[in-house]
């Protein structure tokens, strides 16, 4: 059975934490694929500071494109409304029931998980990876993830990697105060986000993802 990884999120802009996740959970589970699916219309972010999906994806396919295990997918993009990740993990299944998936998150996503949209439904189409983060112990990811287990019947390991203090918004920040990211993002991420004159403003708050 082929094991798929899925690493979905606004990518605005994509960055070397999420590579490094996603091969780490290729390298830790023996995937043989890891989708990247950026988000169409996020429902839980400020959209003035999340840019286009199309300029969005170009970023993700740049930063991918030298790997030949990582692909980009459009499935949430070519939606025109909200996504949910439950929908997305029973689209992929319809599209292909043999693969077998494991859905990558950060740490913190495990206290929210419950509050998304149909969480039975996550955990029943999905092995799901939670990369450890500093803000989250070791102990308390092991709680929540017998919690969830209990409440779920979720299947769920933790990503055991270190930590990488690099976030999206940081990024943005950077390139607003022109800031060089060559330590951030890939080279042609960073080309890519300067011809395009992107994140040149900053509107609303924050947003670390």
């Amino acid at each position: 059975m082929k094991k798929t990884g899925i690493m979905g999120g606004t990518f605005n802009p994509i960055h070397f934490g999420h590579l490094a996740i996603a091969r780490k959970a290729q390298e830790q589970f023996a995937l043989d694929e890891v989708l990247f699916i950026p988000s169409g219309i996020p429902y839980m972010k400020d959209l003035e500071e999340v840019l286009s999906p199309e300029i969005r994806c170009e970023m993700t396919r740049l930063a991918i494109e030298d790997t030949p295990s990582f692909a980009l997918s459009l499935i949430e993009v070519n939606k025109d409304k909200n996504t949910y990740t439950c929908e997305t993990l029973k689209d992929l299944r319809a599209s292909d029931p043999a693969a077998d998936y494991y859905f990558i998150l950060g740490a913190d996503s495990l206290w929210a998980m419950e509050d998304w949209k149909n969480p039975e439904e996550i955990f029943q189409n999905c092995h799901v990876l939670a990369a450890v983060r500093d803000d989250k112990s070791l102990t308390d990811m092991k709680n929540q993830i017998t919690y969830l287990k209990e409440k779920f019947d979720a299947d769920i390991s933790i990503l055991e990697i270190d930590p990488m203090d690099i976030s999206s918004s940081m990024i943005r920040e950077r390139v607003q105060d022109k800031l060089p990211i060559h330590d951030l993002v890939p080279q042609a991420v960073e080309t890519y986000i300067y011809n395009n004159k992107l994140y040149q403003t900053l509107t609303g708050g924050n947003h670390h993802e």
